[in-house]
């Protein structure tokens, strides 16, 4: 037996959190993969992962362990692709997770030109406002939005937005301009994902948490930007959302010394130890494109 064998099937394991989707994804059976996975446990003589009847988790050891070999099956891996000739000419499926106007506006004509330049690329990419489970819907990677939590993922910053809060002239005639992010309280707030907007402090750089309630709750920019439109209240989004209506005079700015610099879009992929090269390939060009926006 060599000191190789189960280390594929345990990092499948750990990648996917399933026995049988690790057998799924190498094409095998679950009883090899699991034999596999516990003869190389009894070989290094640690439980590298814990078992339930209903999950799978990667024990602290088996985390430590998998950190150690991650730089080896990957170098293996670009081996492999070196002698097949993909360094050569990128191939194979893109998926990703996306939404909102920056992706579609700025971050999807540079994968378009990326999928251009590597005709054996296929692009399929999702616009879609839910948290989608990466490993599990078959995702590559995906762009996210804001201040993200601790998660698996591994999360590297695209570009730094910032936030703008606006409101139709007619609305601030009618109620008034809010002068501190404290007034708001009194104010008909237009609310998209969180009903808690953070606000930073112009002297001590502090976070100002605000609750707001108003007339319309959406996740939707176009209809968010209507709304502003019609004076239903006030909205506190990225620039860009609403950069549209500020240009036709139909939004006023507010509170601009109070704007959170802190939010971002990621791009967030599983800790994939085999990450395609075509794929970490498109995460680099975006990374490139967009580092002057960071």
């Amino acid at each position: 037996m060599s000191d190789w064998d189960g280390i594929d099937e345990f990092a499948m394991v750990a990648q996917t959190g399933s026995f049988t989707t690790a057998a799924q994804r190498m094409k095998v059976s679950t009883s090899h993969v699991s034999r596999r996975v516990q003869a190389l446990e009894e070989r290094l003589g640690v439980k590298l992962l814990a078992r339930t009847t209903r999950t799978v988790r990667v024990t602290e050891q088996g985390r430590e362990y998998l950190s150690q070999i991650e730089h080896v099956l990957s170098a293996l891996q670009e081996a492999n692709q070196t002698l097949r000739g993909d360094i050569a000419e990128l191939s194979g499926p893109l998926r990703i997770s996306a939404a909102g106007p920056f992706a579609e506006r700025e971050v999807a004509p540079v994968l378009l030109d990326f999928v251009e330049q590597h005709p054996r690329i296929t692009l399929d990419m999702d616009f879609n406002n839910r948290n989608v489970d990466l490993v599990a819907d078959g995702y590559d990677f995906a762009l996210r939005y804001g201040v993200l939590t601790n998660s698996s993922l591994i999360a590297r910053k695209l570009v730094n937005h910032r936030l703008a809060c606006v409101a139709s002239p007619a609305y601030l005639k009618r109620h008034g301009i809010p002068k501190t992010p404290q007034d708001l309280r009194q104010h008909s707030c237009l609310v998209t994902s969180n009903d808690t907007w953070l606000f930073q402090d112009p002297d001590t750089k502090a976070a100002l948490p605000v609750k707001v309630s108003g007339r319309l709750r959406t996740n939707d920019i176009p209809m968010l930007q209507e709304a502003v439109r019609r004076g239903f209240g006030i909205a506190y989004s990225p620039i860009g959302n609403l950069q549209g209506l500020i240009d036709a005079g139909e939004a006023e700015l507010i509170l601009q010394p109070y704007e959170d610099h802190s939010r971002s879009h990621w791009i967030v992929y599983a800790d994939r130890h085999l990450m395609p090269r075509h794929v970490r390939a498109a995460i680099d060009h975006l990374l490139t494109i967009f580092a002057a926006q960071r």
